[in-house]
């Protein structure tokens, strides 16, 4: 059982959307695993080979112990029976509390698709009389994170603060050299400036130096003030 599984449609995705939560939490001894769905290959400056090395690199920054890939489709994600049932078997192993998953809507048909399967799931992963691996599970929470494709502003359910570990992340996603720097240094810098100002901006919302921005799609209730009161 992990308190947390990140779904990702890409690797990079998850570094990108909430890297810093993803430290975060881990630091405050929380287990944080991480579901890849689709290699991301084939890429313009990028290899299988090249991709796995660069995602246990930015995975060991992370503190991520655990990062499991399916191998789907890259560039034709859909929305599969077999794609729903590999994901729900990680959840049936791993048994989350928390489910982290790609927004809903976005540019990038994969992510939309992810998300779609990714949330199916979380629904299927609780069948009984099933030729599923493992024992019926049903994740008691799901919140969603943005990722860079949609040119967008949706206000967040709630914002994490990344204050203490934005620059964990930015080192992070930096190790995707293949995506990110091998087309020239300046498109680099240009995505570390934005990712920054974005964090700022979303920081700024709760009074914080960085925020990453998450999405509820059911109300979420409390039992207690105490997280409110610091």
């Amino acid at each position: 059982m992990v308190d947390i599984l990140a779904v990702g449609t890409h690797p990079d995705d998850i570094e990108l959307g909430i890297g810093g939560a993803v430290a975060a939490l881990i630091r405050q001894g929380k287990t944080v695993a991480a579901l890849d769905l689709t290699s991301g290959e084939p890429t313009p400056h990028g290899t299988p080979e090249l991709r796995r090395a660069e995602t246990a690199r930015s995975s060991e920054m992370l503190g991520l112990t655990q990062r499991l890939n399916l191998g789907l489709p890259n560039r034709w994600l859909r929305d599969t029976e077999e794609g729903r049932i590999a994901i729900a078997e990680v959840y049936r192993q791993l048994k989350p509390k928390v489910l982290l998953l790609p927004y809903w809507e976005d540019a990038h048909p994969d992510h939309v698709a992810a998300s779609e399967m990714a949330q199916a799931a979380r629904f299927i992963a609780k069948y009984t009389k099933t030729e599923m691996k493992g024992e019926p599970y049903y994740a008691p929470r799901v919140f969603f994170y943005f990722c860079i494709h949609l040119k967008k502003l949706i206000t967040p359910s709630f914002v994490f603060d990344v204050s203490d570990t934005l620059e964990i992340k930015l080192q992070a996603v930096a190790a995707y050299h293949s995506q990110f720097y091998a087309g020239g240094k300046e498109r680099g810098d240009d995505l570390i400036a934005r990712l920054r100002a974005q964090a700022g901006y979303f920081g700024g919302l709760i009074h914080a130096r960085y925020g990453e921005p998450f999405y509820a799609r059911e109300e979420l209730g409390v039992r207690s003030f105490d997280p409110f009161i610091v």
